[in-house]
């Protein structure tokens, strides 16, 4: 019994990895997709819209198996268009990074422009008249006042990001989810490994509770809070 505990304790280590990674690509692209939706440039409000509008409108399982199958067939179609015939396999871990990023990208999208929005312009607007630069007064001005208005909803995306990893084990990665199911199929103990299981994600959600509830107070200092 102690092996599968300790098979299911590396599954984790693998969640954690995927779940960290995938919530780089995530904030990465909500920054992109915010900054695209308040340029006021129509062909990039458009694209931004559409990418938050059908990621959020399909099934996360969908759009996982989409994303890894179609990438692979799409992959494979273009090398021997090019002529080469050479096959491409996608990493199980890289197919599940880029697919929960990109999904969790188009929720921290809409996070991070009602965060900007919240912030009044008239700051920004000082900024310029001060002679900042546009990247300048975002990382000097807007960065710092979009965390806190961003916390809640980035709690929330992170937390449900996090439950999401499960998944992956559809595309042949072996996260703690996975590992659980084989344990309790070949034990015959399902409810001790899934719980087990469910005992690490609630610990690791907890952790990341505890570190954003920091953050918010370290970017709220100064801010007079409301009775």
């Amino acid at each position: 019994m102690s092996g599968y505990y300790q098979s299911i304790l590396q599954g984790a280590l693998l969640t954690v990895g995927v779940s960290l990674a995938a919530l780089v690509v995530a904030i990465l692209l909500g920054l992109v997709g915010a900054v695209a939706k308040l340029s006021g440039r129509r062909p990039l409000v458009w694209l931004a819209t559409v990418y938050t509008t059908v990621v959020r409108g399909v099934p996360e399982l969908v759009l996982m198996l989409l994303i890894f199958y179609g990438g692979t067939i799409g992959l494979n179609h273009l090398l021997e268009a090019m002529g080469s015939r050479r096959t491409v396999d996608i990493n199980p871990f890289a197919a599940g990074v880029l697919t929960i990023g990109f999904i969790y990208g188009a929720y921290m999208t809409e996070t991070f422009r009602g965060a900007i929005l919240a912030i009044p312009r008239g700051q920004m607007e000082a900024a310029w008249a001060f002679g900042m630069g546009s990247v300048r007064t975002f990382l000097r001005i807007t960065a710092p006042q979009m965390v806190r208005y961003a916390i809640p909803g980035f709690t929330n995306n992170w937390l449900v990001l996090i439950k999401a990893t499960a998944l992956v084990s559809l595309i042949g990665l072996h996260e703690m989810t996975y590992l659980a199911k084989q344990a309790s199929a070949a034990t015959r103990e399902p409810f001790t490994f899934f719980l087990f299981a469910a005992a690490l994600f609630l610990a690791y959600t907890s952790v990341s509770l505890w570190a954003l509830r920091w953050v918010n107070r370290r970017f709220s200092l100064g801010v007079k809070r409301a009775a």
